[in-house]
């Protein structure tokens, strides 16, 4: 058993969005994503993986296979590996977002940037 608090990963820096690992078990990985207002995540997919997003604070736009999703605290979304998935800060308070990769598909999925 492990238990970890989530603000101790919600890091925020002024030049780029954070991503902070919580969990790395086998082939799943749980992380926070940290974005400043305008900030964004370039459009990406996560082949062979089921992807699980939490939106834990703010509001943004998630934009999935060009759709674009307005969400706010509370939300959750999933996306199947296979769409591409990109987010943006368009509120003016931070966002993280909880997200949980199951069956990740290389190691650089589950690294801090």
């Amino acid at each position: 058993m492990e238990k970890q608090s989530l603000q101790s990963f919600k890091e925020f820096q002024d030049e780029k969005f954070t991503k902070r690992i919580i969990f790395k078990k086998g082939e799943s990985t749980v992380f926070l994503l940290n974005f400043m207002p305008g900030q964004e995540l370039p459009e990406h997919a996560h082949p062979g993986t089921e992807v699980y997003l939490l939106v834990l604070d703010g509001e943004g736009t998630f934009i999935i296979d060009g759709k674009e999703i307005p969400v706010s605290a509370n939300d959750v979304v999933h996306c199947g590996g296979d769409e591409k998935l990109a987010f943006k800060n368009s509120g003016s308070m931070p966002v993280s977002l909880y997200v949980m990769l199951n069956k990740i598909p290389n190691e650089k999925y589950a690294e801090n940037i």
